[in-house]
């Protein structure tokens, strides 16, 4: 077994590392919607917001950890614990899906509908934009202008 093989991270090791990310972000998004909950049969805001802002971070995690180099090493420590764990966890399409289902079964079918057909393209859009920044980010402080 060769040395770079010997010192790669167990199985183990990055499935506890994406857990305890998970634990943070679920906890910070647990704390959040306990502070704003959503009204029944009304918009979801708080997981509107809450999956938009986690979109946007995870787009610009993994482009920045991309222009970085290959993942392995730290960026993949990186990508595992803050994205696949932080950022998995405080995003809840989980909850989203079950927010989507009370509002169809609820009888407030038009909001259902639209909380799901608008959640779903404007987390694509965030994740896209997250993409745009980092790599507008990366380009202006790599030329050494001020961002």
């Amino acid at each position: 077994m060769t040395r770079a093989r010997q010192a790669q991270p167990s199985l183990l090791a990055l499935a506890g590392l994406v857990a305890a990310g998970g634990a943070v972000g679920t906890t910070l998004r647990a704390l959040l919607e306990r502070a704003w909950p959503a009204e029944p049969g009304g918009w979801p805001w708080t997981t509107s917001a809450i999956n938009l802002v986690g979109s946007f971070a995870l787009g610009a995690l993994l482009e920045t950890l991309a222009r970085q180099g290959p993942d392995e090493g730290r960026r993949r420590l990186v990508r595992l614990g803050a994205g696949t764990g932080v950022l998995g966890g405080f995003t809840t399409y989980s909850t989203f899906v079950v927010e989507v289902e009370r509002r169809l079964s609820g009888g407030v079918v038009a909001t259902g509908l639209a909380y799901a057909l608008v959640s779903v393209v404007l987390g694509l859009v965030a994740a896209w934009l997250g993409v745009a920044a980092a790599g507008a980010l990366r380009r202006t402080t790599s030329t050494g202008a001020r961002p």
